[in-house]
């Protein structure tokens, strides 16, 4: 077993013989060409295989005979692991590599696009007018420490060949949009992991390379650590991995999963792609099937492994059985872009060139001359509600209501909901920390939060999209030890835009540090 120190600071590259860090490596333009296509490739075969299996297994590995259905690249325009990274990229496109916060913002809220979880609760509070710098954080999204830019960071590292600090810095810029701490560190983690496989050729140094980006105590890192010593322990064994990730670190999830094994957080699902790529070794087929077997967001993980290892082999090196139905819809626009799959590559290839020159490089007919950089840990921050130790759903005796409220329910949930000014409910709980939770969709109104008496300001359950269940309305992580109560008034009044003023209440996760 390699100890944690040696994995953070070993000189990866120099390691197997390439080009040491500080040094010149040099890429032709068609080697270029041949990885971003390799890239944007594999990220579209990985998230098409895995799609039919999204959260269908939860805290289990994924049995059975698995291909890629004939008609699954058909759904790739759709795929936001795809549109949401060429929106972002169309940023840089538009604004340049020193693209600000404000200018990834003004795309990423107004592409009126189809968004989920961390990311649509930042383009809602953008569009609140929150800033940028300030959507993604727990106080204001509750969801994040996600997997939202984990999924959509691909970008970064596909324009930054073997510049693993030029990949943090746009990082940095793009993140804050929807996430905070490790839901941050996973776009960290995959974009470095980009960058290192342009000119890296072994699998192993590619994942360490992505760990040395992340801050040593952040749970990300905890976690990949993990991932390395156990592959070290079972190196032909990757279901014993999969045990250990499960029972060390699969718990204290989002709304839908505190106190379940649903869980969309960006370190476990980041664990899976470390997972896929470590025991595939290089192997495009089966590191895309480890990374669906072992379950939670099963078309978001073999798709960003596959996308690194796409970097890693070149388009060429991708077995023909996966090239084979590409060039049909090469050509094809993506949902809520101008982008196809060729002028994705195409416009990859330019952003890249003008990284390498401003990072100290150069491009000429010849190719390109990059100047290697190591990874360097990002800014150290976390997001810690702390344990999950119980929820309290509105069926629950401790709720109080007073004024006009009724009972609504679907197969899914089971919620209590009101439209009528001046309806209140209240619970009280012991704990650190809170989360409200309830539904949300266009016909949303407003409510005052109340904790402890003193005004937390409105919460809504409004959302552009339509409806998302089970998403967290309001939280609070840093209570003094013991009890405590959440009110929430009814306004009677709609959400700007809202269709209706409707308040939705479902349950009430309880933290304890």
């Amino acid at each position: 077993m390699i100890p944690t120190t040696i994995l953070i600071s070993l000189p990866l590259f120099s390691l197997l013989g390439a080009t040491p860090f500080g040094q010149i490596t040099t890429l032709s333009r068609d080697v270029l060409l041949v990885k971003i296509r390799g890239g944007w490739g594999g990220k579209a075969y990985g998230v098409s295989f895995g799609g039919p299996t999204e959260f269908q297994h939860q805290g289990e590995v994924t049995e059975g005979p698995l291909e890629l259905e004939p008609e699954g690249l058909k759904e790739l325009p759709g795929q936001d692991d795809m549109y949401v990274n060429m929106t972002l990229l169309r940023a840089v496109a538009t604004h340049g590599l020193e693209a600000s916060a404000g200018d990834f913002a003004k795309e990423f809220a107004h592409g009126g696009f189809l968004l989920w979880h961390a990311n649509d609760q930042g383009r809602q509070n953008l569009l609140a007018g929150i800033p940028p710098e300030k959507s993604g954080h727990p106080f204001c999204n509750p969801l994040a420490d996600h997997i939202d830019f984990q999924i959509e960071a691909d970008f970064v590292g596909l324009i930054s060949p073997g510049l693993p600090r030029a990949a943090q810095r746009m990082c940095d810029r793009a993140r804050r949009l929807m996430n905070y701490g490790d839901g941050v560190y996973g776009g960290v983690f995959v974009s470095a992991m980009y960058a290192a496989a342009f000119v890296q050729d072994d699998i192993r140094a590619v994942v360490e390379s992505g760990l040395a980006a992340l801050p040593t105590d952040s749970g990300y890192a905890r976690i990949i650590r993990d991932v390395l010593c156990w592959h070290d322990r079972y190196p032909d064994n990757w279901k014993a991995t999969w045990r250990e990730i499960e029972v060390k670190w699969n718990k204290d999830s989002c709304p839908w999963g505190a106190k379940g094994k649903f869980n969309i957080q960006a370190r476990l699902n980041g664990a899976y792609i470390a997972l896929g790529l470590l025991y595939g070794n290089g192997d495009f087929n089966q590191t895309i099937e480890m990374s669906t077997r072992a379950g939670q967001d099963s078309d978001c993980n073999p798709s960003s492994a596959a996308g690194i290892l796409g970097v890693m082999l070149g388009y060429k090196g991708i077995p023909a059985k996966w090239t084979a139905p590409l060039p049909a819809i090469a050509d094809a626009k993506f949902s809520y872009t101008d982008y196809s799959f060729n002028s994705i590559v195409k416009s990859t290839v330019e952003r890249a060139k003008r990284v390498v020159n401003q990072e100290g490089g150069s491009v000429d007919e010849k190719g390109l001359l990059i100047p290697m950089q190591a990874p360097m840990p990002a800014k150290f921050e976390q997001f810690a509600p702390g344990k999950v130790v119980e929820r309290i759903a509105t069926s629950d005796s401790r709720w109080r209501w007073q004024g006009r409220w009724e009972r609504h329910a679907d197969k899914w949930r089971r919620e209590m909901r009101s439209k009528v000014a001046g309806a209140e409910a209240s619970v009280t709980f012991e704990g650190t920390g809170a989360r409200l939770v309830g539904s949300l969709d266009d016909d949303r109104g407003t409510a005052e939060l109340l904790l402890d008496g003193k005004s937390m300001g409105k919460i809504d359950g409004y959302n552009d999209d339509g409806y998302r269940g089970g998403e967290g309305l309001w939280g609070k992580f840093d209570l003094a030890p013991g009890p405590h109560t959440v009110r929430v008034v009814v306004d009677g009044r709609p959400y700007p835009s809202s269709k209706d003023i409707w308040v939705y209440l479902e349950d009430l996760i309880v933290y304890r540090r």
